[in-house]
């Protein structure tokens, strides 16, 4: 009597393993690859961050006492004209006039751009918002800022109001330390 032996074909192909396993294993080592990767640069990557002092230098402090009303004056932080201008009260009342006026391109409030208890005080960053000139003080149809470089006109709250810039003058972050002392960045 012969046996006759029947093979049964293996469900998971010649090679015996399945398929959604070796994707599985060859993901899994690739994403051990990337991680491996990335550990082996990262203090390169970041050795190339700032130093201490340079982080320290990011803010700067200045003295509110040195700008009179109606007076704006001119810093520099991080390489950018910084605007802080002493607001008289007929700016003050003329911007919050205009807080819902329409056709504002990036409509925000005076109060959303000040500090409480410290809305006669704009700080901006001088910066036009279209290509980056500087707005001369004034000049423009809505008692703030004229851009020279493509007729933007911004009020004295440092909102866009007519003109190529997209968005409203920027306010950078900042606190007042006391009363007449303010820290940027």
């Amino acid at each position: 009597m012969t046996e006759s032996v029947v093979h049964a074909e293996d469900p998971h192909g010649p090679e015996g393993g399945d398929p959604n396993r070796r994707d599985f294993i060859h993901i899994a080592a690739g994403a051990a690859a990337v991680g491996a990767g990335v550990m082996i640069a990262w203090p390169l990557i970041n050795q190339m961050n700032p130093a201490a002092d340079t982080l320290a230098l990011a803010s700067i402090e200045f003295d509110m006492a040195k700008v009179q009303e109606g007076q704006q004056v001119v810093i520099k932080w991080q390489g950018k004209p910084v605007f802080v201008r002493y607001r008289t009260p007929a700016e003050l009342t003329r911007v919050k006039a205009d807080d819902h006026a329409a056709g504002l391109k990036e409509p925000q409030t005076d109060a959303e751009r000040t500090k409480p208890g410290h809305e006669k005080y704009l700080v901006v960053l001088g910066n036009c918002t279209h290509l980056g000139c500087i707005p001369t003080f004034g000049a423009g149809d809505y008692g703030g800022w004229f851009c020279p470089c493509h007729g933007s006109h911004y009020d004295a709250s440092g909102r866009i109001r007519k003109g190529p810039a997209p968005k409203n003058l920027i306010v950078p972050e900042y606190a007042f330390l006391t009363d007449a002392r303010i820290k940027i960045g």
